[in-house]
């Protein structure tokens, strides 16, 4: 089905009415919930993840009879990278062997010098942060927007000093960050932008695909993504400079007109595979069909869970054409919801929806930045640095109380799996005096 027909269906078919009403009626007793032995909302399993089929074995056979296994002997990855860069309206791709080696590459091929700082978002994983690190860079950890998710602009600005130097905004689950805002600070302030798109395989962002908004961008193809082959990762580009400076680092410090044993800059063998660059073919030609379907669902999903108090789906900004939905995100209020956060993920999980709570704690407060085991790197400024002191209140609110995560893979299947998990919140709703505290309304009347 093609995207306008899929999103103009979701639209038109009359919403699912509440659980309550549509199982017991109005005014009877709430259906009691599966964890305390109820019949569960669901219990047939969600779409599974990866997708593959005779495409990948045909192509993967035809690369292992061929014997050319690596990027260098053989054709796959090389038209991997054209086409994954001219998707993402970039004229040039570099792909490299994880999503975490692509971000150290595009900051060494841009020229930071050690000890610069670079700006990424608290709420992120943890490849964001090392990276810059494994770059003898140093990272800065600021806020993100408590509705969108994504690093806050006037974080940024807040936390730039003379020795800024970058900014790594994260398009967090899939949503485009606010990339107009941040090349602003950048063209003032002469810093380098890269994108960290491993949620955001197809995301397009006031029409323009995300990977070609900064000056550079870094994906990822783990097992989780959107895109995946198992592992593997790729840099995107419009700048034939940096282009060239991330093929040589990829490609053990070579250059086009060198010798063969002739080594130019610090760089090592990150070259991508040709199993991985067969399966990548594949599943591109999948990407384009998957993301719209994602993107219609996350959109119906939000629009049901919205009805209830304290659920938040992340905010949608008119400048997101469309969001890939590597992760469905939202807010629990528990105060609001009139239940903890906890209480209603292992609720869930008991009427046979997967979640979870996602990050635990944010980035500042993991033990790699508390205990500054940064190993060789950051000599001279390491003793200086105390990210006790980092201040995101939004990142930890997230993290410790109200995140919840579902997996893109949800979002593959039908509106009826959509109006499962919406029917399972309801279901909780309906419940919420059996699963722990109770709101400030409810004590407000006791």
């Amino acid at each position: 089905m093609a995207a306008s027909t899929w999103a103009k269906a979701l639209e038109l078919r009359p919403p699912k009415i509440e659980w309550q009403r549509k199982q017991t009626g109005k005014n009877a007793m709430p259906i009691r919930l599966a964890m305390l032995g109820g019949k569960p909302v669901r219990t047939k399993p969600f779409t599974s993840w990866p997708q593959f089929g005779n495409a990948e074995e045909v192509r993967l056979l035809r690369t292992l009879r061929s014997g050319k296994w690596g990027r260098l002997q053989g054709h796959e990855v090389a038209k991997f990278e054209k086409r994954f860069a001219a998707a993402h309206g970039c004229k040039h791709g570099v792909a490299v062997v994880n999503g975490t080696v692509s971000l150290r590459i595009g900051l060494l091929a841009a020229g930071l010098r050690a000890e610069d700082e670079v700006i990424i978002p608290s709420y992120t994983f943890f490849s964001t942060a090392s990276a810059v690190v494994e770059a003898n860079l140093v990272p800065v950890l600021v806020d993100i927007d408590l509705d969108t998710f994504n690093l806050s602009p006037k974080a940024v600005e807040a936390a730039i000093t003379p020795r800024t130097r970058g900014l790594i905004p994260v398009h967090f689950a899939g949503q485009p960050a606010d990339m107009d805002a941040f090349m602003a600070i950048a063209r003032k302030r002469r810093l380098f932008v890269m994108e960290d798109a491993a949620h955001a395989h197809g995301a397009i962002y006031r029409r323009r695909p995300v990977g070609s908004l900064g000056n550079l961008a870094s994906f990822s193809f783990q097992s989780s993504k959107n895109l995946t082959a198992g592992e593997g990762g790729i840099l995107t580009t419009n700048d034939d400079k940096l282009a060239a400076g991330c093929r040589s680092i990829q490609n053990c410090g070579r250059v086009p007109d060198g010798l063969w044993y002739e080594h130019h800059v610090m760089s090592g063998n990150y070259r991508l595979g040709e199993f991985q660059g067969a399966v990548l073919n594949c599943q591109l030609a999948r990407l384009e069909t998957q993301t719209n379907r994602r993107d219609a669902n996350g959109r119906y999903l939000a629009s049901r869970l919205t009805r209830l108090p304290g659920l938040h789906p992340q905010k949608r900004p008119p400048s997101c054409t469309r969001h890939s939905y590597h992760l469905f995100m939202l807010r629990l209020d528990g105060e609001a919801f009139g239940a903890p956060r906890a209480a209603v993920l292992k609720a869930l999980q008991a009427e046979g929806i997967p979640c979870s709570a996602g990050y635990g704690f944010s980035l500042h407060e993991q033990p790699f930045f508390r205990n500054k085991a940064f190993g060789p790197f950051l000599p001279n400024v390491s003793a200086s640095l105390d990210y006790t002191k980092t201040d995101c209140p939004n990142s930890d609110l997230i993290c410790r109380e109200q995140g919840v995560w579902f997996e893109q893979r949800l979002l593959l299947g039908t509106r009826s799996d959509m109006d499962d998990i919406a029917a399972a919140f309801e279901k909780i709703y309906e419940n919420r005096k059996a699963l722990g505290p109770r709101s400030r309304k409810d004590r407000q009347h006791a």
